[in-house]
């Protein structure tokens, strides 16, 4: 790596050696360059795209049945693992699941559900399956996968209520996963206006704002939220009920992007083109604007994309204690409340399925904004 007028330029020795001209990159080219070269960065990134578009951009197409629809011949039905090998060895390019037998045990009163081996039904691809609107648009049944013949594919088994699970895990992460980039988004909005207001100005308006910075953190954040939650009328439909959670999320969240941005202001108002510009007269609108926002972008980008985990584990952590996304709507926290009982989780273990995306999604977000902050970082290897 060379310097040149200000320029880190990335050349090979074998150009230097043999005398070619190498050109100074940019400080965007450098990032993207860092950014790449980190492999976990790149892979949480690949592994959030195919959740977004799996979870909130398509899930009617990848789901396999309405995950509203409640099927009561098919309650606590194990998931049906799509197979390739059948019970006599022999293989089968086309990918097929078993029917179930269920049976009432008389000691429990449930139903225990065998595999019947024969019933066995192909998997299709593409295939018609029950109607929905593309978009909120257009008329679609189109479907990744079904057993056609109106016969019902339980991937990841069912609930309680007979409902598909696999789909109900499609349509909870569209929640959990949205809700996350609307709360950062609320936090990024808040944090910077009061953060970059009380480090430019100080005096009694940063006094002001950080004593309601230090009240707000004082709080423990599950009661908060309980209490805030408790409070939204119940005659609410579930789209303002899922706005209101987001800025219940983002009301206690952004003190520490504030407290950080102050900081950074408060470095930036001393840099000498911050008085070159109160001298030309520039107002303060337009130092904040042009200077200090600017500035700190990078620093905010970075903290929102490490906060976005913490806005999942938050809204799954609301919706198990029952205070977050209520019926009919769903996430993965009100998935993940059905597995509350240990007696249910050992007969039904599938009803644990959803954490592990939780976990998935957390650790796409933590590697690709740990990518991020060490390509934008100057002083990171």
């Amino acid at each position: 790596m060379l310097e040149r007028e200000g320029f880190e330029i990335y050349v090979t020795e074998e150009v230097v050696e043999e005398g070619h001209e190498y050109r100074a990159i940019t400080q965007f080219e450098m990032i993207k360059v860092k950014f790449f070269r980190n492999k976990l960065a790149v892979t949480g990134g690949i592994v959030l795209i195919i959740l977004y578009l799996f979870f909130v951009i398509f899930p009617h197409f990848f789901a396999t049945n309405d995950f509203m629809q409640q099927n009561e011949d098919y309650i606590f039905a194990p998931p049906q693992w799509p197979q390739f090998i059948d019970k006599d060895g022999n293989f089968h390019l086309r990918p097929f699941v078993y029917g179930y037998q269920s049976e009432l045990n008389l000691e429990t009163y449930s139903w225990e559900y065998k595999i019947n081996y024969n019933e066995k039904y192909p998997i299709y691809f593409i295939t018609r399956g029950y109607n929905y609107k593309l978009f909120g648009l257009f008329n679609m049944n189109w479907h990744l996968l079904g057993l056609g013949q109106d016969k019902k594919l339980f991937l990841l088994g069912t609930d309680r209520l007979g409902r598909d699970l696999f789909s109900r895990i499609l349509f909870g992460g569209r929640i959990s996963l949205t809700i996350g980039l609307i709360g950062v988004a609320l936090t990024i909005i808040i944090g910077s206006f009061m953060g970059t207001l009380s480090g430019y100005f100080g005096g009694k308006i940063d006094d002001f704002i950080q004593r309601i910075i230090e009240l707000l953190m004082s709080f423990p954040s599950i009661p908060l939220w309980a209490a805030l939650a408790a409070v939204l009328p119940a005659e609410w439909s579930p789209i303002e009920t899922f706005f209101a959670i987001s800025i219940i999320l983002s009301l206690k969240n952004w003190t520490g992007l504030a407290r950080q941005v102050r900081a950074k202001v408060l470095s930036y108002r001393e840099e000498e083109y911050t008085y070159a510009a109160r001298v030309a007269g520039a107002s303060d609108l337009y130092i904040i604007f042009r200077h200090m926002l600017p500035n700190c972008l990078s620093h905010i980008l970075v903290i929102a994309t490490l906060s976005i985990p913490g806005m999942i584990l938050a809204e799954t952590s609301l919706s198990f204690l029952g205070l977050g996304i209520q019926p009919p709507m769903t996430s993965w926290g009100v998935l993940l409340k059905d597995a509350q009982k240990i007696s249910v989780v050992l007969q039904h273990p599938w009803l644990m399925i959803p954490g592990i995306f939780v976990v998935f999604a957390v650790l796409a977000y933590n590697f690709f904004g740990d990518g991020v902050r060490d390509a934008i970082d100057p002083y990171s290897n």
